[in-house]
């Protein structure tokens, strides 16, 4: 019994200290999201500012334009990384080379990641020079403009470029531990090498796939600094307006950012939920 309380008894001071703040916030959020917010004269706790917020059409288009932004680059970032990990496993030659052009975006933080698709994709960037000094275009606006739009293009292309090193490690881990009999089985039964990845590769590392697009998901629909960075002014994407509305010198004006992290809070706790759930899938797998 000592033993497995052992760790946790270590962890507790710092725990007390995370875990307390976290609460503390969590229920500082929720209380001001109801309306009781005593400084600023707000003493009555009230559905109002719910029901104001979630019906309002600001609200509801930063809603979707954060689910359709999350959800592209999670479906983009995991395909692109299942391919990338199975061509690494498949090229025992060039494993090397792939490994280290694939991990290099991981240690570039968001914010970087953000400056560097502005420097490239924006109209005075990097590629519209690259064009306009071979004579492809003759103005910078005839480049397509692909930051600060309304499809979030910039947005989502600076996801991929991060998620995509994530998925290819996740996965290729599990590819790289499959046994090759298995493989091997399936060539001799008269399967192709498409039919061996779709019929038996594919259904073995879709827990992890789907346990990888659940994380990418919820980072992307969380973050704030890639659509504070790349986003367009309408619509924002919804941390962006919990931002705004929280800055709103107004303080009266308080719950309506609550309101929002709130809901942010909610679509998360679902989000971690079905993380759970894959994980209990991959053990499954593992046992």
């Amino acid at each position: 019994m000592y033993k497995w309380l052992k760790p946790y008894v270590l962890l507790l001071p710092a725990m007390m200290v995370i875990l307390g703040i976290f609460i503390f916030g969590l229920a500082m959020g929720l209380i001001q999201s109801f309306g009781y917010f005593p400084v600023v004269g707000l003493n009555k706790i009230t559905l109002k500012y719910y029901r104001e917020v979630l019906t309002d059409k600001t609200f509801l288009s930063s809603l979707g334009f954060s689910f359709y932004i999350s959800l592209i680059s999670s479906i983009m970032s995991v395909v692109i990384g299942v391919l990338l990990a199975y061509s690494i496993v498949q090229s025992e030659s060039k494993k090397g080379i792939e490994k280290v052009i694939y991990k290099l975006p991981i240690i570039v933080p968001h914010a970087v990641a953000a400056l560097l698709v502005y420097n490239i994709l924006s109209q005075s960037g990097i590629l519209a020079r690259i064009l306009y000094s071979f004579g492809i275009i003759g103005d910078q606006s005839e480049f397509p403009s692909l930051i600060f739009d309304k499809k979030g293009i910039g947005v989502i292309l600076a996801y991929i470029w991060k998620a995509i090193p994530f998925t290819t490690m996740v996965v290729y881990t599990v590819l790289s531990n499959i046994n090759d009999r298995l493989l091997e089985v399936a060539l001799n039964l008269g399967a192709d090498r498409r039919q061996v990845f779709w019929y038996v590769l594919l259904p073995l590392i879709m827990p992890s796939i789907f346990s990888c697009f659940i994380i990418i998901f919820a980072f992307s629909f969380g973050a704030f600094e890639v659509p504070y960075l790349l986003g367009p002014t309408s619509p924002k994407a919804l941390p962006v307006k919990a931002y705004i509305e929280y800055n709103n010198p107004d303080l009266t004006h308080r719950p309506y950012s609550m309101v929002i992290n709130m809901s942010l809070t909610f679509i998360s706790v679902i989000l971690v939920w079905l993380y759970h759930k894959s994980f209990k899938l991959i053990s499954r797998y593992d046992g």
